[in-house]
């Protein structure tokens, strides 16, 4: 492997801009202009010097910060006569206060495992970029026949504060001490596995078993689904809408997670980094492998259901049971409280979705509103759900179905009206919290767009149906607010959550100044594909006012359903690449997991560059803020303070024969 790749696969992706541009300033562009390479070589030296003394000396002020929360965390406990962090009651038996600062271990706990991943970061950035510039001089002697790059490394680099510095490798000492004594009752082992770092390069190949169970699956699923078609087509002729309306949803859901699949495929090898734009655990998170993993099984499980529903004669189970038993197991894979089954992952999701519904109540994060937006493309879904209750309760035949649609325009409406009044609140959250009206009440505005369709869309289809002669008035509102949701909608998908169509995007037209994946096509196709879904709903009303095709509602709904999917799964790439970027810009490259709690003007701040909406301008400018740290409440070194270890270098020197 040459060394460039070995870089590029092992940069931290958040600092990419402040590393060695080892290609650029390779000496093959420059034989003739020694002096410009040179020039350019000390250019870089002083970008990574400046980098790498603001990074530690805010490692040092993080550092001092952590230790007087862990000392007012101890000194507390002291005082309460508490026993030692090892031999705590069980949480369930705790008082209110003791339940307090049993979180507050755990908070310091994982707010020192994040602060050490950070330094492992650094470290690799200082040691990375010593072995460039190393490996670029030397380059530049072989090519010149000339000594003159070995002397101008002993003069510039190897005196480099980036390089001679070694507070970083006692910070890394000293961190370990401090979780070893003082989290982890002196079990170096237990703190050591606390603190294990991720890989640093590329994503690592999956187990031979998981890739192994991804085939198998896909395969089973691909055989089982033509052969429920095949037997649905030639061998049963009643009325199948009661079958595709209890199934569609779980189809949807199965495209939604092996898409997301391919999601995280891209980011990983794009180097945007979901793992902290979701504030996930570095250390614990799903692959792709896992996702395409758990889509397989369910969709084998899907399919089996609709062969056994159809076959139902012949497998001695009513054709009532097989939806039951299909559902009831996806809901016990989600909720099941023991800790197998991706445990850690499940849960996440579950308090992700608990957050979703009680968004009032609490701040937004990232990820909060994330998830809120996938539920709007699978608002389909929670009308089946609505269909499989009904059906359950007042049908339980296949044949003579009545239309789930006259049940009760009251509830579907509601049900239809909610993954965008969960969006709608959020944004009401974010505007009382930051008191900005742009963007929050304006993105609020958009949402309750859907309000309107909807009522309309259900006044309509009732007085049509009544024969009422009001019946146009409401088609046309119908049609007007659908058009002005969509081109809505449409504009904050390519401006604010893309961020493209950027002024300054130079070279990039329409897009933006800095893009991340390799091909402008990507971007727009993008467009092309977004301005299209976004309208699609006009195919589906031309149908149904202009055919008597039987059906035809359905059948529409039915096709349109999984292209949604598919237009949020590209909506997806983008709105992660421009959250990635904004963090690029800010340097952010591990989780702030703190204690004490956030100030308020820094957290205003906080929200205001993340919803910039000329993002890309402000991420080339110099950082507009940063995080304050209180420094002034010192308090007595920790008994692990003074014990200090050695500890292993990230990426050792290696010899010039390693990357050839």
């Amino acid at each position: 492997m040459k060394f460039a790749e070995h870089l590029s696969s092992h940069i931290t992706p958040e600092w990419r801009k402040q590393y060695l541009q080892y290609e650029v300033i390779t000496p093959r562009y420059y034989a003739k202009f020694e002096e410009k390479f040179f020039q350019n070589c000390e250019k870089e030296l002083l970008k990574i010097n400046t980098f790498y003394s603001e990074k530690l000396a805010e490692a040092q002020r993080r550092f001092a910060t952590l230790q007087n929360e862990l000392q007012s965390s101890l000194d507390a406990q002291r005082e309460s006569n508490a026993p030692g962090l090892r031999k705590r009651k069980t949480v369930f038996h705790l008082s209110q206060e003791e339940r307090c600062k049993h979180r507050n271990i755990k908070d310091l706990q994982l707010a020192f495992s994040e602060f050490y991943l950070s330094l492992i970061l650094l470290q690799n950035y200082q040691n990375l970029n010593f072995t460039g510039f190393r490996k670029i001089l030397k380059k530049h002697d072989k090519i010149l026949e000339t000594p003159r790059g070995a002397d101008w490394r002993v003069a510039h680099v190897e005196v480099a504060p980036f390089y001679t510095c070694k507070k970083i490798t006692q910070l890394i000492s000293e961190t370990e001490a401090v979780v070893t004594t003082e989290l982890e009752g002196g079990d170096r082992q237990k703190a050591m596995k606390r603190l294990r770092v991720p890989p640093l390069g590329a994503a690592q190949p999956a187990l031979a078993w998981t890739t192994f169970r991804v085939g198998l699956y896909c395969g089973v699923f691909i055989v089982l689904s033509i052969s429920f078609i095949l037997s649905g087509t030639f061998t049963h002729n009643h009325n199948v809408w009661p079958l595709v309306r209890i199934y569609r949803g779980g189809f949807l859901l199965i495209e939604f997670l092996f898409l997301l699949g391919i999601n995280t495929y891209g980011w990983r090898q794009a180097g945007v980094n979901h793992v902290l734009i979701f504030e996930l655990n570095p250390r614990s998170n799903l692959s792709h492998q896992h996702l395409f993993e758990i889509a397989g099984f369910l969709g084998v499980l899907w399919c089996m259901s609709i062969l056994s529903c159809l076959y139902s004669e012949y497998t001695m189970l009513p054709m009532q049971v097989n939806p039951l038993i299909l559902y009831g197991f996806m809901l016990l894979f989600l909720i099941n409280p023991f800790k197998t089954g991706y445990y850690k992952s499940r849960f996440w999701l579950l308090k992700l979705l608990f957050r979703v519904f009680t968004a009032p109540f609490h701040r937004v994060e990232f990820a909060d509103f994330w998830l809120a937006d996938q539920l709007n493309s699978l608002v389909i879904v929670l009308m089946d759900l609505e269909y499989l209750i009904c059906f359950y309760s007042f049908e339980l035949k296949w044949t003579d179905l009545l239309d789930g649609r006259n049940y009760s325009y009251g509830l579907r409406a509601i049900i239809q009206c909610l993954p965008a009044w969960f969006r709608f609140v959020q944004c009401l959250r974010r505007y009382r919290d930051t008191k900005r009206a742009f963007p929050h009440l304006v993105n609020a505005g958009k949402y309750s767009t859907t309000f309107f369709v909807v009522t309309f869309a259900a006044l309509y289809s009732t007085h049509k149906e009544q024969k009422h002669s009001d019946a146009d008035m409401f088609f046309y509102l119908l049609m007007v607010f659908s058009a002005i949701s969509s081109l809505y909608t449409l504009i904050w998908d390519l401006k604010m959550d893309w961020g493209l169509f950027d002024r300054g995007a130079g070279e990039n037209t329409f897009l933006r100044e800095e893009i991340v994946y390799p091909q402008k096509a990507y971007y727009y196709c993008a467009i092309i594909e977004d301005v299209i879904l976004r309208f699609a709903w006009t195919i589906q009303i031309s149908l149904t006012t202009m055919t008597n095709i039987p059906s035809v509602g359905d059948i529409v709904a039915t096709v349109l359903a999984p292209l949604e999917v598919f237009r949020r799964f590209v909506w997806n790439f983008f709105r992660l690449e421009n959250e990635h970027l904004n963090n690029c810009g800010e340097f952010r490259a591990v989780r702030d997991i703190s204690v004490a709690p956030l100030n308020a003007d820094d957290q205003t701040l906080l929200e205001q560059m993340m919803d910039q909406e000329d993002g890309v301008r402000n991420r080339q400018g110099k950082k507009s803020w940063k995080r304050s740290y209180s420094l002034s409440l010192r308090r007595p070194l920790l008994s692990s303070q003074s014990s200090k270890k050695d500890t292993k270098v990230l990426i050792e020197d290696t010899d010039d024969e390693a990357f050839s």
